[in-house]
């Protein structure tokens, strides 16, 4: 593909600047998003500073009208949509079941499940539009095993795994390719907050791991874009799973 333009949710930190980052290197023209002005555009400086044509456009995907407008002026700016990677997610509060709470539910579920499938909506709607695009969405291993202490989190995950295949169904035929990457445990902030920034605890979830360390920021956004690429143009509905070894056990 050349030159595509390339909108990513939850890009200003972890994964999603990684992945902008990763596209960039690819000569990409890139939207990135997210809820913080100041490094919103300051990320957009520092893709522009490679060679790149590249904005920063402030959406709350929990928010419908953010949504379309973020799509909107994505096309509006460049003429088309043709990449689009949903990585806007949070963890919530982990805990026990037994503590849950409809404050957790409703925060986690509004951004990981309502937040991609209003993503999903307004993309797909661009994309058809012009023929054809790719949508990546972030999931987690949490998608499709199970992990005490964070059912509420998992549960979001297994959300956004469904939605994933069925909206690959209805993209298929008409040139939209839906997949999902998800990844084990990754070095950033959100794996230190799941083990309680405990170092002992961390080195302990990382021997589960086959490949006994976390993954970087980089190898995950890697996959992404090959799974955007034209190298995948046959791989639609699919889970990803990018977990040294994790889920083959």
């Amino acid at each position: 593909m050349n030159t595509p333009v390339v909108l990513i949710t939850g890009a200003l930190t972890g994964i999603g600047r990684a992945t902008a980052l990763a596209f960039a290197k690819e000569g990409a023209r890139l939207v990135v998003s997210g809820r913080r002005e100041e490094a919103g555009h300051a990320l957009a400086a520092e893709l522009r500073s490679m060679g790149n044509d590249a904005e920063f456009i402030r959406a709350d995907v929990r928010h419908e009208a953010d949504v379309r407008q973020l799509v909107e002026d994505t096309v509006a700016r460049f003429g088309r949509l043709d990449i689009a990677v949903n990585n806007a997610g949070t963890e919530g509060q982990l805990g026990p079941v037994s503590e849950a709470t409809v404050d957790n539910y409703e925060g986690t579920f509004t951004t990981n499940v309502l937040g991609t499938l209003l993503s999903m909506k307004h993309e797909m709607r661009a994309m058809q539009a012009q023929g054809g695009g790719a949508i990546v969405n972030v999931s987690s291993i949490a998608g499709h095993v199970g992990i005490a202490g964070a059912s509420i989190y998992v549960g979001s995950k297994h959300a956004v795994e469904g939605m994933t295949k069925a909206v690959a169904l209805e993209g298929a035929a008409i040139g939209v390719r839906v997949n999902a990457v998800a990844p084990g445990p990754v070095a950033t902030d959100m794996l230190d907050r799941f083990v309680g920034r405990d170092e002992d605890a961390k080195t302990g979830f990382l021997a589960t791991i086959p490949a006994r360390r976390a993954a970087s920021v980089d190898e995950i956004a890697q996959t992404v874009v090959f799974l955007a690429s034209d190298k995948a143009l046959y791989l639609t509905g699919q889970i990803v799973a990018v977990d040294g070894g994790y889920s083959a056990q």
